[in-house]
C-alpha cells in the first residue's frame, strides 16, 4: 500500500511515517524541500530498516501542485492510496503572513495535488484551533459554528479545513488533535509549546521556595492535552478503518484537566511547591473594560508585564488560553477506536516524563552560553587597578577568554608585567597608565580609549583605596574621606560617564563596580571607605532604573575581604579567613556572564537583613566587634600588632569575609 505524506519531518509526521512503515506492504512517499535533503539521512536513521521503503519527493508546499517534477507526478498518479497532509504552522507566535501562506494556500495546493495524482483518501491533520474560541461544547460534526477566529492561528486552521470540505473531490477525513505534548512513554518533545510555556515559571518557583510550602495560584478553563503517541496511533487506526470518509475526529482527552490541576501536576513532577489555593481567572472578567483598556495603554504597566512574560518565556497569546472556553465532544473518535487499546493515558501517569525531558533537553537555559569566552570574546574590556590583586587576577582570566583587555593602573612597570603574563597565556592586553583619583587623568584615559577602540563593552571599576581607622581617630583627618571619595566614587563615576555615550550609541554595555561587603554590614572603622562605596552603589541603583531599556547593564559586587596589598597593613588579617584574588576574580566572571544587578555573599546579605529587621540589636553586635578588634599600627601610630586572641579569630571565622 502506497502513502504520500507532507510534513514527514515534523513532530507528528515522522512518527506517523514510522507507524505506517510497520505495515510490511507500505511504501511511503514524502514531500521534502530542496534544502531539507541533509535531514533525509537523519529521518532514515530514525525510521530504521523501514526507511528503505520511503521515497523523498522534492517540492514546496507553497507552490502550485507542490512544485513536484512532472516525472514524479507521473510516477505517483493513481498509485497513492492515502495522502496525509500534516505540513502546517502550529505556532501561536508565527506571523499572520506565514500562517496564511502555509496553512491556507499550502492546503489548497495539497488538495489540487491530490486531485492531480488521483489520490485515494485525503487525510487532513487540522487542530482543535479550528473551533476558534467557541463558548461551550464543540462537536465533531460542527464547523461553521466556530467563534472568535480573529487570531491568525485559529483563522488559518479553520480556513484550511474549509478548503478540504469545499474543494476536495477525493474522499477525505479530518483529524483535530488537542494540544499535543510529548510522548507519554519517553517524554520526547520537539519544541516549547502549550503547557511547556509555564515550565520556566514552575522551575523558578521551585528554585525560590521549598516544595512543602503552599502557594497561591490561578484556576482557569480546561486545556485538552494529548501525547503525540496517542495522536499517531489514533490517526493510523482511523485512516485504515472502513466507512469513515467525510467525517471529522477529535483526537482529544475525554476528561481534560483544568489549568490549575495541570500546573499542579507538573509542579509535583518538578518537586516544586503546589498551588494549595487557586483563584479563578474568570474573576478578572468582572473588571470593567474601561480599566482593562486603560491598563493596556498605560506604558509603564505594559512594559512591566511584557518584561515579566519575556523573563518567563511565555508569549502573551498563551496567557489568553488560561480561560480557554471550549470543550470538545469526541464520541465519533471513541466509537472508531472501540475494541482497541488506543486511549489517552491519564496526564498524572506521564507528566513527570514530560517535565524530565523538558529539563534535560528543552530548557532554554541549557542553550545559553555561560562560558566567559562566550561573554567577552573580541569585546573591549577595561579594568582599573589591573596591575595587582583582584584587577590583575580578573585581567588574566578575561584576556585568556579572548577579550581585548585594557589594563589600567598608575605604575607602568607593573602593567608591563601583567601584560607579559597575559600574552604568555595567549591573551591580548593594552596598557594605559592613569590615576583614577585624578579627574584630568580620567579624562585623558577616556579620550585615548575612545580614539583607540571606539569605547568599551565592559567597564570594571576595580581601583580603590581603603582606610581602616575609627571615626574618633579621624577627627583631624578629613582628607581621609576626601581621598577615598575621590578615587572610589568620583574617579569611577567619571569613567562611567565618559564611556556611557558610546554604549548608548551601540545600545549595549556593561558596568561592573567593585563595591564592598562593608556597605551591607556597615563595618566599623571603615566609615571613609564604606561611605565612598555606598555612594557608588547608590549611583548604580539609579542608573539601572534609567538605562534598563538602553541595553546597558550595571552590576555591583559587594566584595568580601580579599587577600591583597590593600589589607596588608592590618596584621590581624593574616589570621582571619579571606578570599584569594583568584576567587574574587571568579565573582567578577560571574558578573560578566550573568549580568545580575548585585552579587553578594550570604554573610553580607544576612547582615543587611538583620540590620533592616533589628537595627538596635545589630548596632550592639557591631559595637561588640568594634571593641573586640583593636586599631592597627597604621591607624594609631608606631606600635607592634599583637597576635590575635582565640576570641578574635573565632569571631572572624563566624563572620567570614566581613572587615573588622
Amino acid at each position: 500500500m502506497n502513502y504520500f505524506v507532507t510534513g514527514a519531518s515534523g513532530f507528528i509526521g515522522r512518527r506517523l511515517v514510522e507507524k505506517l512503515l510497520q505495515r510490511p506492504d507500505a511504501t511511503v512517499y514524502y514531500l521534502a524541500l530542496e534544502r531539507e535533503q541533509p535531514l533525509i539521512e537523519q529521518l532514515h536513521q530514525r525510521w530504521g530498516a523501514g526507511a528503505a521503503r520511503t521515497i523523498p519527493i522534492i517540492g514546496d508546499l507553497t507552490q502550485p501542485r507542490l512544485g513536484v517534477a512532472e516525472a514524479d507526478i507521473a510516477r505517483l498518479k493513481g498509485n497513492v492510496r492515502h495522502l496525509f497532509h500534516l505540513a502546517a504552522i502550529y505556532d501561536l507566535k508565527a506571523s499572520a503572513e506565514i500562517q496564511e501562506k502555509v496553512n491556507i494556500q499550502g492546503t489548497r495546493n495539497v488538495v489540487a495535488f491530490a486531485e492531480t495524482i488521483e489520490a485515494g483518501c485525503f487525510h487532513l491533520t487540522s487542530s482543535i484551533a479550528a473551533a476558534g474560541l467557541y463558548e461551550g461544547v464543540f462537536r465533531e460534526d460542527m464547523f461553521e459554528e466556530a467563534e472568535e477566529l480573529d487570531h491568525p492561528y485559529y483563522r488559518t486552521k479553520h480556513e484550511s479545513e474549509g478548503i478540504v470540505r469545499r474543494e476536495c473531490s477525493r474522499p477525505w477525513r479530518i483529524y483535530r488533535p488537542g494540544a499535543v505534548v510529548g510522548d507519554s512513554r519517553t517524554g520526547e518533545m520537539d519544541k516549547i509549546d502549550g503547557p511547556y510555556y509555564f515550565f520556566k515559571l514552575i522551575q523558578k518557583v521551585r528554585n525560590l521556595l521549598p516544595p512543602w510550602m503552599p502557594v497561591i495560584g490561578i484556576e482557569g478553563g480546561r486545556l485538552n492535552l494529548v501525547p503525540v503517541n496517542f495522536i499517531v496511533d489514533a490517526m493510523d487506526h482511523i485512516a485504515h478503518a472502513d466507512g469513515l470518509d467525510g467525517q471529522c475526529f477529535h483526537l482529544v482527552d475525554p476528561h481534560p484537566h483544568r489549568v490549575g490541576d495541570i500546573l499542579n501536576l507538573f509542579a509535583h513532577a518538578a518537586h516544586a511547591p503546589e498551588m494549595s489555593l487557586r483563584v479563578n481567572a474568570l474573576m478578572f472578567a468582572f473588571v470593567p473594560q474601561v480599566i482593562k483598556t486603560g491598563l493596556a495603554h498605560f506604558k509603564p504597566a505594559r512594559r512591566m508585564w511584557d518584561q515579566l512574560l519575556k523573563d518567563l518565556g511565555i508569549p502573551a497569546d498563551a496567557i489568553g488560553l488560561i480561560n480557554y472556553p471550549t470543550r470538545f465532544d469526541c464520541r465519533e473518535t471513541l466509537k472508531a477506536l472501540k475494541g482497541t487499546d488506543i486511549a489517552v493515558p491519564p496526564l498524572e501517569t506521564y507528566a513527570w516524563r514530560l517535565w524530565d525531558y523538558w529539563e534535560r533537553h528543552l530548557d532554554p537555559d541549557l542553550f545559553v552560553d555561560r562560558s566567559l569566552t562566550g561573554a567577552v570574546k573580541d569585546k573591549v574590556v577595561l579594568i582599573t587597578g589591573a596591575s595587582s590583586g583582584i584587577g590583575k587576577a580578573a585581567a588574566l582570566k578575561i584576556a585568556e577568554a579572548g577579550a581585548k583587555t585594557l589594563i589600567v593602573a598608575r605604575t607602568e612597570e607593573k602593567l608591563l608585567e601583567t601584560q607579559r603574563e597575559i600574552e604568555a597565556r595567549g591573551g591580548q592586553a593594552f596598557i594605559y597608565t592613569a590615576d583614577v583619583a585624578d579627574i584630568a587623568s580620567c579624562d585623558a584615559l577616556i579620550q585615548r580609549v575612545l580614539a583607540d577602540h571606539g569605547g568599551v563593552d565592559i567597564l570594571i571599576n576595580n581601583a580603590g583605596r581603603s582606610i581602616r581607622r575609627a571615626i574618633e581617630n579621624s577627627l583631624d583627618r578629613f582628607h581621609d574621606y576626601e581621598r577615598t571619595m575621590q578615587l572610589n566614587y568620583f574617579g569611577a563615576l567619571r569613567l562611567i560617564m565618559g564611556f556611557i555615550p558610546s554604549m548608548l550609541q551601540k545600545k549595549r554595555g556593561h558596568v561592573i563596580n567593585i563595591s564592598s561587603i562593608g556597605v551591607l554590614s556597615n563595618a566599623p572603622r571603615f566609615s571613609a571607605y564604606v561611605s565612598s562605596k555606598a555612594a557608588l552603589d547608590a549611583f548604580s541603583r539609579c542608573a539601572v532604573a534609567e538605562f534598563s531599556d538602553s541595553g546597558i547593564d550595571f552590576t555591583t559586587i559587594n566584595m568580601p575581604l580579599v587577600r591583597t596589598e590593600m589589607i596588608a597593613p592590618t596584621k590581624i588579617y593574616q589570621h582571619v579567613p579571606t578570599l584569594s584574588p583568584e576567587e574574587a576574580a571568579d565573582m567578577i566572571v560571574q558578573g560578566i556572564i550573568y549580568k545580575p544587578e548585585r552579587i553578594a555573599t550570604r554573610v553580607g546579605i544576612f547582615a543587611q537583613v538583620l540590620h533592616a529587621v533589628a537595627p538596635k540589636l545589630y548596632a550592639v553586635i557591631m559595637n561588640t566587634a568594634f571593641r573586640l578588634f583593636p586599631e592597627s599600627s597604621a591607624a594609631k601610630g608606631p606600635q607592634s600588632d599583637a597576635q590575635p586572641s582565640l576570641e578574635q579569630i573565632s569571631f572572624a571565622q563566624l563572620t567570614r569575609g566581613i572587615y573588622w
